[in-house]
């Protein structure tokens, strides 16, 4: 295995994971695995900042996503996973370097503003929201990942990190932390199945990796398509219509595809007969990952017990970070 870089991806507890994190990060990690040093991340201390008030759905969920990494194939063996509130150290980094970052430049990170818009916050916005850029630095920082996969919107926390590393490395005369590099898969995004931007559990939009046939087929058959294709003869748009971005995403028969999109295009072909095209690429792709997640929900213990094994290999990793960092910044008092 190559130890060029090491990488570092991650997803929030708030729910399942649905195929649009399979497209958007998931199919990323099973093939990072093979070539290099890989750590995955279960945030839960990330899922907090929205959810403050129920712990008790983070904590369920820990679960619910280690069973969808080892669903879809992500290896033990070859990637460490490990929880984030496990690792003191991320919260140590957090706090030596809120000291790097004026609250000015949090306000500012385009990606923190989208999200206060999205949710409303406005003035309400709480300081753990408004720092999680810093908190993501140390997440990266704590293992010296030099790769992550990010979604473009996701670009300038990347940025934020390695101003951060910069800021350290200079202030304190150290080579201690590395910058880092964002990787940005082909496909950084599904559409819900009701057309909208954002595939999410909230909106009610989302085929997960764990739904079964039936709940799938009703998803797929009530999908979303072009409102002006009224009748089957009706030509139709392809551009913004999410049953062909899925069969784009997931059907390998790119020939078919191509055929199914102009004859749409030129009318003739019906949304019912391109949904049951979809319907038998996504149950082929989700049959053996809901067979292999039933298995292992036979045996939570033994779940947990991988992620244990992953979050303590990750504290090694992580003490021997803090000790460069606290030696730089003159914190080595023993």
């Amino acid at each position: 295995m190559s130890q060029q870089k090491i990488v570092l991806t991650g997803d929030r507890p708030t729910g399942p994971l649905h195929i649009g994190h399979y497209v958007g990060s998931l199919a990323n990690r099973l093939l990072l695995q093979q070539t290099y040093k890989q750590y995955v991340m279960i945030a839960d201390v990330q899922a907090l900042t929205d959810n403050v008030d129920n712990p008790k759905k983070v904590h369920e969920n820990v679960t619910q996503v280690m069973l969808d990494y080892l669903a879809v194939g992500i290896d033990p063996t070859k990637t460490t996973i490990f929880i984030q509130s496990m690792i003191p150290e991320i919260a140590d980094l957090t706090v030596y370097y809120l000291n790097l970052v004026t609250v000015n430049r949090l306000r500012r990170n385009p990606t923190v503003k989208t999200e206060i818009a999205q949710k409303g916050y406005g003035e309400h916005v709480t300081a753990g929201f408004l720092m999680y850029p810093v908190s993501q630095a140390a997440d990266i920082t704590v293992v010296r990942a030099q790769l992550v996969p990010v979604g473009e919107d996701q670009l300038p926390m990347i940025e934020q990190t390695n101003e951060i590393v910069r800021s350290f490395n200079r202030i304190y005369h150290t080579d201690a932390l590395c910058e880092v590099e964002a990787l940005v898969p082909k496909i950084a995004r599904l559409p819900g199945t009701d057309g909208k931007s954002k595939m999410s559990k909230s909106l009610g939009n989302a085929i997960y990796l764990s739904d079964s046939a039936d709940v799938v087929t009703k998803k797929i058959m009530g999908m979303y398509t072009d409102p002006n294709h009224l009748r089957a003869t009706d030509p139709g748009k392809v551009e913004g219509n999410p049953v062909f971005e899925y069969l784009d995403a997931f059907d390998s028969d790119t020939k078919t595809v191509e055929e199914l999109k102009q004859h749409y295009q030129r009318g003739g072909l019906g949304d019912v007969v391109v949904k049951k095209r979809l319907l038998e690429v996504l149950q082929s792709f989700l049959e053996p990952i809901r067979t292999r997640r039933a298995q292992l929900a036979h045996d939570i213990p033994s779940v947990m017990k991988l992620l244990k094994e992953g979050t303590e290999q990750t504290r090694i990793v992580a003490a021997h970070t803090m000790d460069r960092v606290k030696e730089a910044m003159h914190l080595n008092y023993f």
